[in-house]
């Protein structure tokens, strides 16, 4: 938990492989899955016919003492850097190079922190490397993909992958205090699995209350009813989410349409945005980097903030008030 090594559930690593083999894949590039990767190296241990296999990418170099030089790569996915050079560069080559029928995918599940336009860009990366080992067939499509991440980053990831959509299946972890299922975790999870796979295909349980919809052709949640007017199963965290005629979407139940700000919002919301003036003159309108008092001199002030010092801008003091090592003021004297 320390090193953010949160870890999937066992129902939820155990869906997400009996998915991937359901829909004929035998290797897998499991990157910042560990426990996915273990399951499948466990099962190929204990089973003969199990045929699937798997690769680690990690920024975790402990992986190394448990797996050999063709499992675990140590990885950067935020900068695609092998640290293991142009040897686990090669590795991960030959293991995205497609071989008779055994077709590759890849899951993973970055720190939710990350920045998904550097995430997105790794990813590309390890996607032309795959493009690259195919001697034609598969150059105008994309390596299958499996990306766990919020929901709430749906718009993001569609920026950079528009050909993704979001699947409404729950992840959870074990040792997350919050995105845990049943009546151990305090709500639910907000993780979702993000993928380039027709929805169509993604078969989510219905033990679990998922339903197929015939008319969006996928399966969601429960509380995910269709919308006819927008002609969808709108909802994104499993609540019956209703319809605003003058937004002219779905949006949460516990939302209201404000006349004042023109939208959807929470009932007890804030309608009017305060005015935030500039930090030296007050004014509205301009930050304090553009501030005309400043501009007009054609110098910026500069104050230490290790002293109780007084500079003058314009007509403005600004005086330092607080001590050294706190929070240190500024008050505008005029």
């Amino acid at each position: 938990k320390t090193n953010a090594q949160y870890l999937f559930a066992d129902r939820s690593c155990q869906f997400l492989l009996d998915l991937i083999i359901s829909l004929g894949f035998r290797r897998v590039l499991s990157v910042g899955t560990p426990r996915l990767h273990e399951m499948i190296q466990l099962k190929a241990s204990q089973e003969e016919d199990f045929r699937v296999r798997s690769l680690l990418l990690d920024i975790d170099f402990r992986y190394s003492q448990f797996y050999t030089e063709d499992e675990f790569c140590h990885y950067n996915m935020f900068n695609h850097y092998f640290f293991g050079g142009e040897a686990a560069h090669e590795t991960c080559r030959k293991f995205l190079h497609q071989e008779k029928d055994e077709r590759v995918i890849m899951v993973t599940d970055p720190p939710f922190g990350g920045l998904v336009e550097a995430l997105a860009s790794s990813f590309k990366k390890l996607m032309a490397v795959w493009k690259d080992t195919e001697k034609g067939g598969n150059k105008n499509k994309e390596m299958p993909m499996f990306w766990i991440f919020p929901y709430f980053f749906e718009s993001r990831i569609l920026e950079f992958f528009p050909s993704f959509n979001m699947m409404d299946y729950q992840v959870d972890y074990d040792n997350h205090a919050l995105y845990k299922h049943g009546k151990t975790g305090r709500r639910q999870s907000p993780v979702r699995i993000f993928t380039n796979l027709s929805p169509s295909v993604i078969v989510l349980p219905a033990e679990e209350g998922y339903r197929f919809c015939a008319i969006c052709q996928r399966y969601v949640s429960s509380g995910n009813q269709h919308c006819e007017i927008c002609n969808s199963c709108t909802s994104k965290d499993g609540r019956r989410w209703k319809h605003c005629v003058l937004c002219k979407k779905c949006v949460k139940p516990s939302w209201f349409h404000c006349n004042k700000c023109d939208c959807c919002a929470l009932e007890n919301h804030t309608c009017e945005k305060t005015d935030v003036g500039c930090f030296v003159c007050g004014k509205a309108g301009h930050k304090r980097s553009a501030c005309p008092s400043l501009s007009r001199t054609g110098t910026s002030a500069h104050t230490c903030i290790y002293q109780k010092t007084k500079s003058v801008c314009d007509g403005l003091q600004i005086k330092l008030t607080g001590k050294k090592g706190k929070g240190m003021l500024l008050k505008i004297i005029q």
